[in-house]
């Protein structure tokens, strides 16, 4: 029960993550020119490449999101976006009044978006995702977990004992 409400919850967050990237990837895709004009703006260097490269991560990044592939490299790669959009498009150090305000909201919340896409990248997208439908919907975690070492003296799989002895058999 608790495996289901907690891949449930994880399907909720990267749909609203996703939700917070996609509208906006695809309005710049439609624009590229224009965001890029945005980017020289900022004085960020190669504007026209850059903002290609913002556009295929932040629409092709929140469709991975949403279907669980890759989450680390997923996660990584949006979490460092979003600080970056972060830092260039929202320097509310260079605003004053309710600029500035409306500024260092827009940052934080961006600052936000890339903390949630690094708790992805380690928390992992769950059993209802692209990644967990290929494991047959067993919970995925974003790391394997290590195995204990075998109490000394206990048996080891296939029958061995620990000081590399074989099972005691009945002699016919």
């Amino acid at each position: 029960m608790f495996a289901r409400t907690q891949d449930g919850t994880l399907l909720a967050a990267r749909l609203l993550l996703a939700a917070a990237l996609l509208p906006t990837g695809i309005l710049r895709a439609l624009n590229v020119s224009g965001f890029a004009l945005t980017l020289a703006g900022a004085g960020v260097p190669f504007p026209n490449a850059a903002a290609t490269a913002a556009v295929v991560v932040q629409v092709f990044g929140p469709l991975a999101l949403v279907l669980g592939v890759l989450p680390r490299i997923t996660g990584v790669a949006l979490a460092g976006f979003a600080a970056a959009t972060a830092l260039l498009l929202h320097p509310f150090w260079q605003f004053k009044g309710p600029a500035l305000v409306a500024e260092r909201t827009l940052m934080l919340a961006d600052l936000g978006l890339a903390g949630g896409f690094l708790i992805y990248a380690l928390a992992g997208p769950g059993a209802w995702s692209w990644q967990g439908w290929r494991a047959g919907g067993a919970p995925v975690p974003a790391r394997p977990a290590a195995r204990p070492a075998p109490a000394k003296g206990a048996a080891k799989p296939g029958g061995q004992r620990a000081g590399g002895r074989g099972p005691a058999r009945a002699a016919a």
